[in-house]
Parts: structure tokens; C-alpha cells; sequence
């Protein structure tokens, strides 16, 4: 059943409108605008307390231990996992391969097995989370689940077990096939390249700061190449252009939120800085007829306190819809009047939200995959001129990502222009000695976006 707040209006012919009508909104203005630790370290200075506090939460089981007895033939294979690791964009002198070797000599021991749990554990560190510390992270506000999920001693207790401590560990890799696609680039790409191969090796590593698993419906967009996916069931549907948020202050920072509604016909309350900052309340009051024109109404308050909201119409900033994420950056996905802009190359342009192309095919293929509305009703609901606030069942991950070198909408793997400058300290962290002891607190400042929709805002 649908789910809604506003009005619904009538007389419609849904499967008309798809076609000629929401959808074609957009057709038509458009056509008018990324040391080691010293092997002969003490183990209490290399590896303090195991590195990883595992936390129990809920009814979950206590987590397997993190120094676990080790046979010959696992520590064997977890010295080849290291050696072959560089395959994953990591350095294998991150770890103590040389110790391994030296005290696997002596046969079974509790030092080897110390030895290679310790190196177990830096490697699902570095493969599940990622090897870049968060101070590198620049504006990354992304949650990765899987620390949690894919307990690091559940994993070494399941690697001794099964006798397959490769196969763990392969399994902590991105399911996503452009991790495969960047490794395969790695692969190919000469010693020599060194430049190229570090640039692979720090978007390899980004994909791991995010869930392995996206899901099997999401939204993705990649900032730096100015374009939206959406993704049902591994196979991308269709994909939109974007304009994102201006290099600084309004910078789109990298989220991953749940869009929980689409919001058609939408109001925008205009900021602050704007209505007295630009003085846009006084103007709206002291000339109607302008303010009619551009959809504006502003009260006046006992206090003098003037609010200004555009409302519904072609102008209205915000465009015909946004999609209803809330997060504390206030940025979310919305469309604009000024379709012309996507045509730019460079379309870095927004205080930070994410305008997007043919956002009406968009809103209304949200509420029908969330189950909020049938087509015939997200088409009324959207026609309609109303605000209407449409919420849907399934709710659907976004996920806002910053990748400089990734697969294009057609499939080819592309450098993209590093707008923010956010390489620059991934790419220094990789000629740093793996961090150990790495938090996984996001500390970065949050930017309250004040959003200004308008052409160029």
C-alpha cells in the first residue's frame, strides 16, 4: 500500500505519462542546456595486545581468540598468502614473513603460532578495513559494517579449522567487480608504471573501506566522475549524471546512508544566509510580483524573523523531487531547473548536495523498487505539481564514493580528475610503514551542508 503525506491528484494516464511525460521532463530541457615492522621486533612492541579489540555485541557468541595454535602446513600457507600479496595491492614487507620462515624451522611451537596469529591478524586488518589510516581518509564518513560482521577471530578460528587460511582470506575481498577489474589492472600494469600502480593500489584499497558486500540494490556515485548507478540485482539499471559539490568547504563528503523516501514536488526552505545574508526576504516582500514569478512566499515574525519557502513549480530549486536520506551533512540527491548544467564537463558546482539528470526516472523508479508506490501512483503522485512525500518499504543504501581511477558507465577502466585532492594522502600512506594499532573512529570535521540549489549555488 502506498505510503504518503500530501495529496494525490487524478485523471492521469499512467503508462502515457512514463513515457512522454516524467520521464521526458529531462529529454526536453536538456535539449534546451592509495617500515615494515622490524622482523626481529619484540612481539609485545610489534603487535601490543593482538592489535584488535573485538567487541561482543547482542546475542552474538564471544569471538574466537586471537592467537590460535597453528599446524605447519597452515603457517606454509599463510607465508604464501604473504608472499603473493602484492597481487592485492598490499606490501608484503608490512609483515613478518622473514620470522615466520626463521621459526617455523624449530616445527610446531607457541612462538610460531604467535607469529603467524599475529600476521593472520594484520592481514584481515588490511584486506577487510583497508590498509589506509583514517587520518588519510579525508572526508570519509563511511561505516564499514564488517568489522563486526567478519569477527577477525571468528575468521583465524574458521582458517584453522577448514585448513584453508587462503581461502579465508580471499573471501574478505570487495564483491564488487571493479575490484577485480583494478586487480587485473595491477596485474598488467609494468613495475616500471610505478606512479600508475600506486593510483590502483589506492582506489583497491577505498573499496575495502566500504561493506564488501553492497548489497543487491543500491545507489553508488563516484564524485569524481560525475555519475550516479543504480544497481539491482549485480547488473547495473541505469545511470545519471550528477553535479557535485565545489572543491573546499562544500566538498560532497563520502557517505553511506539509507534512503528511506522520495519527496515529489518539493518545498525548499531557503537558508539563512540567504534570505538575510543576500537579503532575498526583504526582496520577496517588497516585490510580489517577482516572488510569484519565482515561486517564493515569505513571512514576517512578531520578531522581525523572515522566512522565505519556494514552493512547488518549475522553478523551484530543488527541481521536481529529492530523495529523502537523513544523515548530519544535510546532503542528499535532488534534481534541478537547471538541466543545462550536466551538459559541462566539469560539473563540480553544488554547496555540496548531488543534483541529478532525469530525476523524475529516478524518483519514480526508487518508489517502485522501495515498494512506497505501483508506477501509476508514483506517476500521479509526481505530475501531480503537489509536495508530496512518498515513503518506501525497502529501503535502499547510497552509497557517495571518491574514486580517481574506476570502470566508466561503459565498462572501461578511467583515471578521473582528483577534484578534492584526496589522492595525495592515500598515496603517502602506502610509502609509510603499515600503521598498527589503527582505530577505526571516523574523526574528520562534519560539514553542515547549507544547501543552495540555484544555477551555480
Amino acid at each position: 500500500m502506498i505510503k504518503v503525506t500530501g495529496k494525490l491528484a487524478s485523471g492521469i494516464a499512467a503508462a502515457s505519462l512514463v513515457s512522454s511525460g516524467a520521464m521526458a521532463q529531462d529529454q526536453a530541457a536538456d535539449a534546451a542546456e592509495a617500515s615494515p615492522v622490524a622482523a626481529d621486533s619484540s612481539f609485545e612492541e610489534a603487535f601490543p595486545q593482538m592489535v584488535s579489540g573485538e567487541v561482543v555485541q547482542g546475542d552474538l557468541a564471544p569471538p574466537g581468540p586471537l592467537v590460535q595454535e597453528w599446524s605447519l602446513d597452515a603457517v606454509q600457507s599463510l607465508i604464501g598468502v604473504i608472499e603473493n600479496i602484492a597481487a592485492e595491492g598490499l606490501d608484503p614487507r608490512d609483515y613478518d614473513l622473514q620470522a615466520l620462515k626463521v621459526s617455523m624451522r624449530a616445527g610446531p611451537s607457541e612462538e610460531l603460532s604467535e607469529i603467524a596469529s599475529k600476521n593472520f591478524v594484520w592481514l584481515v586488518e588490511d584486506l577487510r578495513d583497508g590498509r589506509t589510516p583514517m587520518g588519510a581518509r579525508e572526508q570519509w564518513f563511511v561505516v564499514d559494517p564488517d568489522r563486526d560482521t567478519l569477527r577477525t577471530g571468528d575468521l583465524l578460528s574458521k582458517a584453522l579449522e577448514s585448513g584453508d587460511v587462503s581461502g579465508t582470506l580471499a573471501d574478505l575481498n570487495p564483491t564488487h567487480p571493479d575490484y577485480a577489474r583494478l586487480k587485473d589492472a595491477l596485474a598488467n600494469t609494468p613495475e616500471s608504471e610505478s606512479k600508475k600502480r600506486k593510483l590502483i593500489r589506492a582506489n583497491m584499497d577505498r573499496w575495502r573501506w566500504l561493506s564488501r558486500d553492497l548489497g543487491k540494490k543500491y545507489l553508488i556515485t563516484n564524485v569524481p566522475e560525475y555519475q550516479l548507478r543504480l544497481t539491482v540485482g549485480d547488473r547495473i539499471i541505469s545511470t545519471y549524471k550528477t553535479i557535485v559539490g565545489k572543491p573546499g568547504r562544500t566538498a560532497t563528503p563520502q557517505l553511506a546512508e539509507m534512503v528511506s523516501g522520495i519527496v515529489f514536488n518539493p518545498t525548499w526552505t531557503v537558508p539563512q544566509s540567504i534570505v538575510k545574508g543576500e537579503g532575498l526576504g526583504e526582496r520577496v516582500l517588497s516585490n510580489p510580483a517577482w516572488a510569484k514569478a519565482k515561486g517564493y512566499k515569505a513571512t514576517r515574525g512578531s520578531n522581525g524573523w523572515i522566512t522565505v519557502v519556494q514552493q512547488p513549480g518549475p522553478t523551484n530549486s530543488l527541481g521536481r523531487m529529492k530523495l529523502e536520506m537523513p544523515n548530519p551533512h544535510a546532503i542528499f540527491f535532488h534534481d534541478t531547473p537547471s538541466r543545462g548544467l550536466f551538459g559541462n564537463a566539469n560539473r563540480a558546482l553544488s554547496h555540496g548536495c548531488i543534483r541529478t539528470e532525469r530525476a523524475l526516472e529516478l524518483a519514480i523508479t526508487m518508489a517502485i523498487l522501495g515498494k512506497g508506490a505501483s508506477k501509476e501512483e508514483a506517476v500521479e503522485i509526481a505530475t501531480s505539481g503537489e509536495y508530496t512525500k512518498v515513503m518506501i518499504e525497502d529501503k535502499l543504501p547510497a552509497y557517495i564514493t571518491y574514486f580517481t581511477m574506476a570502470s566508466d558507465i561503459n565498462g572501461e577502466m578511467q583515471t578521473f580528475a582528483d577534484i578534492y585532492d584526496r589522492d595525495a594522502p592515500v598515496l603517502a600512506s602506502l610509502d609509510k610503514p603499515r600503521e598498527g594499532n589503527r582505530s577505526n573512529v571516523i574523526d574528520d570535521e562534519i560539514i553542515v551542508i547549507e544547501d543552495d540549489p540555484r544555477v551555480g549555488g
